[in-house]
């Protein structure tokens, strides 16, 4: 765009210039005409006129600078200048193709139908839009009226989240970065759709050495549209039912940012769970859902638990933080144990699982392409069996997140993720993703190929701090191949869903 105006701006200089002359490049050289002389008499043949001075003969032969061009043709006074061709300001030429250039047309032509929804009906329009808002000064006076104090470190912002198929919510997030000391940050959400959705969490953040946290959170929750289609392999997307869930979750984190992207992160909780019939639309409760056969009543529900917990995460991370070259690989190992202290003892479990990716950067400039595989497993400890809330769980912000969240449980899970991000915008990315995988009985017990379903999304979403970002995502998935693999699951989600 900046040579665009370039161009322009010198193309508007030269006509100025040349008040409509032609330029030197599209005719020859013209002598300039001189200021017109002071009016002459005429005078006899040989003999200069009054005021004019005999010519040198050493000058006699040469064309006069006021002489006119043969045959009295007139200069044209319109053209068209030719395009001017790109300088090489480096002088190092244009770069040469890459093998990443050459594989970047594989995602390309698989993924094309998706990207051109992304790019024509999301990207397009979106930055239409972001760059008017910032041409008007838009950004620049939200952040003053959103924002406090001589740093702008306080401030509020309006929060709203829509996933189709479940209540929408609105609420508003509170921040106070630095607050009485440097390096800690206050920060308070809340959303509510009525008197039985109602969440609120309040967290206290504070970060030593510029990367490392230690997080204190104490959040609650009541909703009454959670899904439940049953569990395992074989669930139908046509037995959803609804439950409600009241929940309260006071927890503590430790963050250790390690090597590159590596961290370690640990941490201790406690929450109490009340489990109860929910309604939303149509849909069934899951007692009407059990009475017609669809599904057996889960274990956990109606009765609620109380569970402390502890929790550990450790990834080693080849990757560098952006905006570095994307490529790398990682690999995660995460770990939970729980342990349900209203019927102590033999009413623990632990969940466990690990993520092996690779990521390649197909030109160095954030447009990654991606191939992961992810396990997870879930035990009892003890006589009882475990809640169905604390199952393995994949869908929403799972993975296989074409799938409405808590869509599939089981003791166990498998999913193989492809992925190709790209940047948008400063702070926006776009995505497309295509999962298999499915959960299934303890250890992988009744894997089988057959038993596999398919999930994609494409979508934005903002890049930095997870606590009040942006996500716009549309997905689908499918019946297990041995039911026919239909596409029978449709999600469509936006706003800022973090926290809740």
């Amino acid at each position: 765009m900046k040579r665009l105006l370039s161009a322009v701006a010198i193309g508007l200089a030269a006509l100025a210039a040349g008040h409509g002359e032609a330029s030197a490049q599209d005719s020859p050289p013209q002598p300039l005409p001189t200021p017109p002389s002071k009016p002459t008499s005429p005078a006899p043949e040989g003999k200069p006129a009054s005021g004019e001075k005999k010519a040198d003969t050493k000058d006699e032969g040469k064309p006069k600078d006021d002489a006119k061009p043969k045959g009295d043709k007139k200069i044209p006074v319109s053209y068209q200048s030719p395009k001017r061709p790109l300088p090489d300001y480096d002088g190092r030429g244009d770069d040469p193709a890459t093998a990443g250039d050459v594989a970047l047309w594989v995602p390309r032509l698989l993924f094309s139908p998706l990207y051109f929804t992304s790019e024509y009906l999301i990207r397009r329009p979106l930055g239409a839009l972001i760059t008017g808002a910032e041409r008007a000064g838009l950004p620049e006076a939200l952040y003053d009226f959103f924002t406090f104090g001589p740093d702008h470190n306080a401030g509020f912002l309006p929060i709203g989240f829509v996933d189709f198929g479940f209540n929408p919510s609105v609420g508003i997030f509170l921040f106070w970065r630095d607050a009485f000391f440097k390096g800690n940050e206050f920060q308070i959400h809340g959303t509510t759709w009525g008197t039985d959705w109602v969440a609120a969490q309040f967290v206290d953040r504070i970060t030593f050495h510029n990367r490392d946290t230690l997080t204190l959170s104490a959040g609650g929750i009541r909703r009454p549209d959670h899904a439940f289609f049953g569990i395992g392999a074989r669930s139908l997307q046509g037995d959803r039912s609804r439950y409600g869930r009241d929940q309260v979750d006071v927890n503590a984190m430790v963050d250790l940012h390690l090597w590159r992207a590596s961290r370690l992160e640990a941490g201790m909780g406690l929450k109490t769970v009340e489990i109860y019939n929910g309604h939303f639309g149509g849909d069934p409760n899951i007692d009407q859902g059990a009475a017609q056969g669809r599904f057996a009543i889960p274990y956990g529900f109606d009765r609620g638990y109380t569970a402390e917990y502890n929790t550990l995460t450790a990834a080693l991370d080849t990757r560098q933080p952006r905006p570095a070259p994307g490529s790398g690989i990682r690999i995660e190992l995460t770990a939970l144990q729980g342990n349900d202290v209203r019927r102590s003892p033999g009413s623990g479990w632990v969940k466990y699982g690990g993520t092996v990716g690779g990521f390649y950067d197909l030109n160095d400039r954030g447009r990654v392409v991606s191939l992961s595989l992810n396990t997870q497993f879930a035990d009892p400890l003890g006589g009882r069996d475990i809640p169905f809330l604390e199952l393995v769980s994949l869908g929403g912000p799972n993975p296989m997140r074409g799938f409405f969240p808590g869509r599939l449980l089981g003791r166990s899970a498998a999913v193989v993720t492809a992925r190709y991000r790209w940047p948008i915008w400063i702070w926006l990315d776009g995505s497309i993703q295509a999962a298999v995988g499915n959960v299934f009985d303890e250890h992988l017990k009744d894997f089988k190929p057959s038993l596999l379903r398919f999930s994609g999304a494409i979508g934005v979403e903002s890049v930095g701090s997870p606590d009040s970002s942006f996500e716009l995502l549309v997905g689908l998935g499918s019946e297990t191949f041995e039911h026919g693999g239909q596409l029978n699951s449709f999600r469509l989600s936006v706003g800022s869903n973090r926290g809740f």
